[in-house]
């Protein structure tokens, strides 16, 4: 039987965009928070940031439950690309 551990987070988000820290506590399994920890160390995010990622495309997903996560995930990285300046305008009717 796995013990459950105890993990704190932070959240940051506040109404007027500011930036707050919010302390939450999870309980876990034992083999899922090693899980965690170590896609946080292979992605080289502290463990607060990956339980928060993994909860924003938890929500992202559910919300959009009839697209595939795939679909969704190069959905947020081309707006993050376009964001960032690095989009190129695609020249829809043109054969070359």
């Amino acid at each position: 039987m796995s013990q459950e551990k105890i993990i704190v987070f932070k959240l940051n988000k506040n109404k007027y965009g500011g930036i707050y820290m919010k302390v939450l506590t999870v309980r876990l399994p034992e083999l899922t928070e090693r899980r965690v920890r170590l896609k946080a160390k292979l992605e080289h995010r502290s463990l607060s940031e990956q339980i928060n990622k993994y909860i924003h495309d938890a929500i992202i997903c559910e919300e959009n439950s009839d697209l595939p996560y795939s679909f969704i995930k190069e959905t947020l990285q081309a707006k993050a690309e376009i964001e960032a300046g690095l989009g190129e305008e695609y020249p829809f009717g043109i054969i070359k």
